[in-house]
């Protein structure tokens, strides 16, 4: 899938890649619980889906079940919202990272605290 995107994923990937949308970082086509997800943010465990014609939404009702137990929020759009409202595709992406915690976040914003600096012998 990774060397032929849809034209719509392609479409969208060249608009968040590089941490293009918001400064985000997001990866395509990564395997969560045994699922390909289209495009994961991993820090705010937000995944993206482009669902095509003929998708399945039985399949789907189940997979966004999954993978919402392991802490993901699944935002999907169709390929013709992706094609014709891509600027509100964007907008809709932003508007549901804003309301994610982040990893640091959802550890109770623990971070490495920095290391002790070590003077000389006999100071304190």
């Amino acid at each position: 899938m990774r060397a032929q995107p849809t034209p719509f994923e392609d479409k969208l990937w060249q608009q968040i890649r590089a941490s293009r949308l918001g400064g985000l970082k997001f990866s395509r086509q990564i395997i969560l619980g045994g699922f390909i997800c289209d495009f994961v943010c991993r820090n705010l465990r937000l995944v993206i889906e482009i669902d095509g014609d003929t998708q399945e939404r039985a399949h789907d009702a189940e997979r966004d079940y999954a993978l919402g137990r392991m802490g993901y929020q699944v935002l999907r759009f169709t390929n013709a919202e992706v094609g014709e409202n891509l600027d509100g595709v964007l907008s809709t992406i932003v508007a549901a990272a804003k309301g994610r915690p982040s990893k640091a976040e959802l550890l109770g914003g623990v971070t490495h605290p920095p290391a002790p600096s070590l003077g000389r012998e006999g100071e304190q």
